[in-house]
């Protein structure tokens, strides 16, 4: 895989937005040892524990510091750039937030993607554009059958309803400008990636289960968890930007047979429930304790959530490489070397990058 990406994206130029948050952090680290020109627009990094500061992000990249909601930064840092490719991963990314600020939510989340592809509809050169969503787009019906990326969208909370927007403007865009049956005229290829609840070292965000249980354990306390029989389709965090890079190679070469939706999670076997992945997580640290709490009137969050992902199998050729005890066992391992050698941590994150790609 690493030679495969690294043919591919070598030299070429990369416009990443949310280069400076956990998932986006990985991404940068992934795409400099491919050789790429990346160019970050994103948010400020809030600590100098953030993983973007720890894999020396200012260093491997040109960071724009801005808002995606501000629509002539974010277009003139665009044009500027000329890219080949785009990745937009900024995001306000979290549940439990999105109810206390569910209008900033809907417009990073809507408002943003729309800003980015008015800049990218103005580019004057082929660009493959890849858009970030979640699984969490569904309307859920909290049910065993796993969501397929035809089945309707929704959203409860308003962070699950402000990414079924942005999927509502990605589509209107795909229509109205960059209709496959134009591409000759405007040369873009769109398509978004929907990924499962990622896990992995350098995630610090509140109200995240494997973050709070790295940070019980590291400091020997008891480790709190809300919803214990919760099943989501949990991965390691270079699942889904691997595929990413996959899908951005397809759109790259094919752009009228994969400008779609795809899919990203984990075999249904790793759909797991909160009290089994403490349990895997406890089992690769080597010892802790948990309890249950009862919260009486919390917001709403869903209860069961699977990804069907037979689409990117057959089309993508892509396939999870790490069951759910691996990914566990790699995030914990972060973890642990970030509280015994954290000088050690940005080669330690490069050795988990290189040995994902090249296993």
């Amino acid at each position: 895989m690493y030679n495969i990406l690294k043919k591919v994206y070598q030299g070429k130029r990369v416009f990443l937005t949310g280069h400076t948050g956990f998932k986006g952090s990985w991404m940068l680290k992934a795409l400099n040892l491919l050789g790429a020109e990346v160019k970050g627009y994103a948010l400020a990094p809030q600590s100098s524990n953030d993983l973007y500061h720890l894999i020396e992000g200012e260093e491997i990249c040109d960071s724009i510091i801005a808002d995606v909601r501000d629509r002539e930064a974010l277009k003139n840092s665009m044009l500027d750039f000329r890219p080949d490719f785009v990745f937009h991963l900024a995001a306000q990314p979290l549940v439990r937030l999105s109810y206390e600020i569910p209008s900033e939510t809907f417009e990073v989340n809507a408002v943003g993607t729309a800003n980015l592809l008015d800049g990218v509809r103005l580019l004057d050169n082929k660009c493959s554009v890849i858009l970030i969503t979640t699984d969490k787009v569904y309307h859920n019906n909290e049910w065993e059958y796993p969501y397929r990326e035809s089945d309707r969208l929704g959203g409860y909370d308003p962070y699950s309803a402000s990414k079924a927007c942005a999927e509502l403007v990605i589509d209107s865009y795909r229509n109205s400008f960059f209709n496959v049956t134009n591409y000759e005229v405007h040369k873009k290829g769109i398509a978004v990636g929907r990924a499962g609840n990622v896990i992995g070292g350098g995630d610090w965000s509140k109200d995240r289960l494997i973050p709070d249980i790295a940070k019980a354990l590291t400091s020997n306390q008891n480790i709190v968890i809300r919803n214990p029989l919760s099943v989501r389709p949990w991965q390691h965090v270079l699942e889904p930007v691997i595929a990413y890079l996959l899908l951005g190679i397809r759109v790259y070469n094919e752009p009228l047979n994969y400008s779609k939706a795809y899919n990203f999670g984990p075999q249904i076997s790793d759909a797991l429930t909160v009290e089994e992945m403490l349990s895997l997580a406890i089992k690769s640290w080597g010892s802790g304790s948990f309890s249950v709490e009862q919260v009486i009137g919390q917001p709403h969050e869903a209860g069961l959530l699977k990804l069907d992902i037979s689409k990117a199998v057959s089309e993508l050729g892509w396939s999870p490489k790490l069951n759910a005890e691996t990914a566990v066992m790699l995030t914990m391992d972060w973890y642990r070397k970030f509280a015994t050698n954290k000088e050690g941590i940005n080669g330690f994150t490069e050795e988990q990058i290189l040995s994902y790609l090249n296993a």
